[in-house]
């Protein structure tokens, strides 16, 4: 029984889902290895390489692999799949667009966003907006699994003396082409990355009130910026900043929720945060039932005080 990762990186380097990605997999038992395609993707093999419980890197080079299509990744874990028995994908944007293509090409049901590993062939996911968690058992031959890569701690990043395999990889499928990318630059730490994370919401009132409130809290606290849903709608903050269901989810040791009232679909993203501080002057906001701090306020009074206490 082997598990094969499919890694996220960015051809440099490993990036943090795959961590927990492989937390995963050792749980499913047997080995564990770690697919990495790419274009110049030697020090992103050699880092997957270094990952506390992986067994082998398959390092498979070639244009189609430069930018992670679809189409080409999917081919090529096809190709890979009669060796394993679980192939495991963190549950991010890229892995939910490969996962399904490879599940249906090898007819097997894909079990998403799992949360625990039961047993081989038994998992826990959430569902109804993370009120209740089901317990899913598959008798696929293959199982094609999503990871919720909060529900698992990362692997250590070093201390692995994993081999590397450089087989030849699928040709390129001709269905789809790199285009360009249009990628929003930050000097704050990633948001499904960050451990400290403070999110605000429609109270917030304008684009420039959200900047004016939160963006000192953020600075003190070196923390990245997240969104309800409503605030992102309304245009107060940008898309990739929401967390939620339909957003990010996102399990940081500190979430500080600024004028979030805590509709299902938020909390499903950021209820198992290790700490969570809610600042709203609605007492019967359900923010407040998964709130370890909460403080009744007018956060454009406490918010400033808080900056200036800290």
């Amino acid at each position: 029984m082997t598990s094969l990762v499919i890694a996220e990186h960015n051809n440099a380097s490993i990036k943090p889902a795959t961590l927990n990605t492989v937390t995963a997999a050792a749980q499913c038992g047997g080995d564990v290895h770690v697919l990495v395609a790419g274009k110049g993707a030697e020090a992103a093999a050699q880092a997957a390489s270094q990952i506390a419980g992986v067994a082998k890197v398959i390092h498979i080079e070639g244009e189609q692999f430069a930018h992670g299509l679809a189409e080409n990744m999917a081919a090529q874990v096809v190709a890979l799949a009669p060796a394993y028995s679980h192939i495991l994908f963190p549950a991010t944007a890229s892995g939910k667009n490969i996962a399904p293509r490879v599940a249906a090409t090898l007819d097997v049901a894909q079990i998403s966003d799992i949360t625990k590993v039961d047993a081989t062939d038994t998992f826990e996911r959430p569902i109804y907006a993370g009120n209740a968690i089901a317990i899913v058992q598959s008798l696929d031959a293959t199982k094609v699994i999503t990871v919720r890569t909060t529900g698992f701690d990362p692997a250590a990043a070093s201390g692995g003396t994993a081999t590397i395999e450089t087989p030849a990889g699928v040709t390129d499928s001709g269905k789809s082409s790199f285009v360009s990318a249009e990628i929003a630059k930050s000097d704050r730490p990633e948001l499904t990355a960050a451990k400290i994370i403070v999110s605000g919401g429609r109270a917030l009132g304008s684009s420039e009130k959200f900047d004016e409130v939160l963006t000192p809290l953020a600075d003190k606290l070196g923390a990245a910026l997240g969104a309800s849903r409503a605030a992102v709608d309304a245009g107060y903050a940008p898309n990739d900043w929401q967390v939620g269901q339909t957003g990010k989810i996102v399990a940081p040791q500190l979430y500080v929720a600024v004028g979030i009232s805590g509709a299902i679909q938020h909390l499903a993203g950021m209820k198992d945060s290790k700490v969570i501080v809610a600042i709203n002057k609605d007492p019967e906001a359900p923010i407040f039932s998964v709130a370890d701090y909460g403080l009744e306020a007018d956060l454009f009074t406490a918010v400033p005080e808080l900056v200036a206490a800290l």
